[in-house]
Formats: C-alpha cells, structure tokens, sequence
C-alpha cells in the first residue's frame, strides 16, 4: 500500500453503536486515548493538535511513519520512494508461525509495505529525502529490505544534492532473516561513508524506543543526532543488560536525557517544536546555491 492510500485509508472512520432501544449515537472509535505515563484521559482531537503529545505530561504517543512523514514534509512535496519493495523469505523461517505468516500480518496491521517508509520531499522548503520507521511493521526490525531502501536514500540524495532526515524506531534485527539481516548494519554503515563525501547534511531523530543493530549502525553516525523526550535508546534492552552483568542499572539508563547528559546525543526536542528545529538545522547545513557540494 502506498502512503497516498494510507491516508485515504484513514480517513474513513470506522463507527461504534452505543445505547439502547432506538435510543442511539454514533461515536466514532478512537475520540479518547489514555496516557501511558499520566494516566490521564485526552480527546484524541487535542492531541492530534499537538503532535500526539499528552498536553498534561509531555509525553509522546507513538507515531507512525506516514504520520511521521506528514508531520514534517511541506504539504504535497512527499514522493514515495521503493514503495512496492517487500522483504522475501530466503531462509524460509518457522518458529511460532511462518515468516511470510508473520510479514503478511504486519502488512494487514500497520497497512504497510515495509517497516520503512523513505521518500524524496522538501522540509521547510530544503530539498531532502525523508525516512520514517513504524513499530506496527514487525517492531521496525531492521531486515534486507529496510537496510537497502536505506542504502537508496543515501544514494538519492547524493545524486540529487538533498540533505537526509531519518526518523528510528526499531527494536533491532529481524531474526527471521538470519546473518543477512545482521549484514545490513555494514551496509547502512557504508552508505552513511558515501554519503558524507557529498558533504550534505544528515540529521537523525531517534524516537521511542531506537535499539539493536539500528542503533549500532546509521541511526547513530548522523552529523546531527536529536531524539524525543523520555526515548528509550541502546543496543540491547535494560533487561537484558541487567540479565547479563546482575547488576541494577542507574536510573533512567538509556533514556534520551540520560544520552544527552553523556554526549551521545546532540539534543533532546519535543515533538511540537521538531519541524522548527529541523528546518533551523537544514538552514545552516544545507550548500547555499553557488556553494561548491
């Protein structure tokens, strides 16, 4: 499905009866949302005004990719790269279910393609080629096909002078594809080294949660690197390091404010005030015409 279709798809509310007798309203699904971290109630129209942040705590419901995508290219600039590039099964994995069991209910759920939506768009009118990663899609795990519609970002927007803006969100490899999924960390690595030659800039926005080989490969070799509040950001998991050294870890290990404190990230910035930013950022860094690439 493309994100054209996405959007459409969206927009047609699905409806649920409520009352008795003839005595009836139709309430559309989804008018509340309750807060993970404040427990609160919010009218799903408030916080669509605020970027699905909780207008009483701060903090950040998911976003999807086409959301994602939306939020920050300019109004009708977003040309969808790749759109019909589907992961195959070249180890025909079976656990619990099957992967093509696995990959054709992540497409019915998130009404996705992949787990990376990429495209050519233009960002508070700079020219750049976007990314977004969706949890929906197998928890955005990094496979061969995320790792090569990467690659083609990369390799777009050297080839056309765009800067590059990746939103992550991932909770590592895609076991189901083995050493190929693994290999996919070089790759993205090796396009990140092509595309600095280009001298353009490359900006990352890690959300909640970034982990595993994402992490460990291009999410973290941008030349800026912001993430949301209150993001949970590594390698592996605090459980499993926990598991691993039998050691309790400090609190708010691995989250955004923590990689800020340590240097690992450049800055931490609400959703809200993220187009601003990144349109501030690309002003400075994007080649100003007559500028040598």
């Amino acid at each position: 499905m493309s994100i054209a279709d996405w959007f459409k798809a969206r927009e047609s509310n699905r409806y649920a009866r409520i009352g008795e007798g003839g005595a009836k309203a139709d309430v559309p699904e989804g008018v509340w949302s309750k807060c993970e971290e404040c427990k609160r109630i919010v009218y799903a129209g408030e916080l669509a005004e605020n970027a699905r942040v909780c207008p009483h705590c701060g903090f950040h419901f998911g976003l999807t990719a086409p959301e994602r995508i939306r939020m920050l290219a300019d109004e009708g600039t977003f040309e969808e790269l790749d759109a019909e590039m589907a992961s195959a099964d070249p180890l025909r994995f079976e656990a619990v279910k099957t992967y093509a069991e696995s990959l054709a209910g992540a497409r019915e759920h998130s009404g996705l393609v992949e787990a990376i939506v990429t495209g050519k768009a233009t960002l508070a009118g700079h020219r750049v080629v976007l990314g977004a990663m969706d949890l929906a899609f197998v928890g955005a795990s990094m496979g061969s096909v995320v790792g090569e519609k990467l690659a083609r970002v990369f390799a777009t927007a050297a080839a056309e002078d765009r800067g590059v803006v990746l939103a992550t969100a991932s909770g590592g490899a895609r076991m189901q594809e083995g050493m190929l999924s693994l290999m996919q960390m070089a790759k993205t690595a090796a396009a990140v080294e092509r595309f600095a030659e280009s001298r353009l800039p490359y900006i990352v926005v890690l959300t909640n949660p970034t982990l595993g080989g994402v992490t460990a490969s291009f999410a973290t070799l941008a030349d800026v690197i912001l993430v949301e509040p209150r993001a949970l950001v590594g390698f592996a998991g605090p459980r499993v390091i926990e598991q691993t050294i039998r050691q309790n870890l400090p609190k708010g290990f691995q989250s955004a404010e923590s990689l800020l404190a340590h240097g690992m990230v450049d800055d931490v910035v609400p959703r809200p005030e993220l187009p601003a930013k990144l349109a501030t950022l690309l002003g400075h860094l994007m080649p100003k015409t007559g500028d040598a690439a």
